[in-house]
């Protein structure tokens, strides 16, 4: 597999992906920490939203990612990824299945359960290793739920907050689909059929729900 080649997902050689990683093209940068220091730019300039669910395949290129605000966890990887590929760092996505034991109240109301799937991660290649990395909830969001933010030394697996700042159980994964070369959007999209019949009844063919 080349974890390093530009899909139509992940499309680095754009104007939008090689302005965003453009500040860590310096050769004083080692691998790693281009990879620490671009996770933290994702975690953190882009709002983690869980309620806007895309059918529509053209938004899941990290180009259109790009110009957004706000974006699901795996927009978030996707972005990550590409970024990562454009600075010739080996990634891939992982998905999987979790739960969510905090702030659920309106995940239930609004998805009909308390389980986020798939939830997009990110396999980073370092040190001649694989590390997964998640930049989905950023700084803001994890002050407000208690908890502290997710960091990423490239070192180490970094995929979840088990616990918040109070001893409570925030997150845990309950089923691991893989990882995948290139954006499998019609897993993607038949997982969200399946673990969201409740939005999808409702969804009318629209290609973007918010809920």
């Amino acid at each position: 597999m080349n974890y390093l080649k530009a899909t139509y997902y992940f499309d680095y050689d754009t104007e939008e992906i090689q302005k965003l990683i453009q500040e860590f093209k310096s050769n004083s940068l080692t691998q790693k920490e281009k990879a620490k220091q671009l996770y933290l730019k994702i975690r953190d300039n882009w709002r983690y939203n869980p309620y806007k669910i895309s059918l529509s395949k053209q938004n899941y290129k990290a180009s259109v990612i790009a110009k957004k605000t706000e974006t699901h966890c795996i927009d978030k990887s996707i972005l990550y990824i590409a970024a990562l590929r454009g600075l010739q760092i080996p990634a891939k996505i992982h998905l999987a299945k979790v739960k969510n034991h905090i702030g659920i109240e309106r995940i239930v109301e609004k998805f009909g359960t308390d389980e986020i799937s798939p939830h997009g991660m990110v396999d980073v290649f370092l040190d001649n290793k694989w590390i997964k990395a998640s930049p989905a909830f950023n700084i803001e969001l994890c002050h407000k739920c208690n908890v502290a933010p997710l960091e990423f030394d490239g070192e180490n697996d970094s995929i979840f907050q088990e616990f918040d700042n109070f001893g409570n159980e925030f997150m845990e994964y309950i089923e691991d689909y893989g990882s995948f070369n290139d954006v499998p959007i019609d897993f993607i999209f038949n997982n969200f059929k399946e673990n969201y019949p409740k939005i999808m009844n409702r969804s009318n063919g629209l290609t973007d729900i918010i809920i």
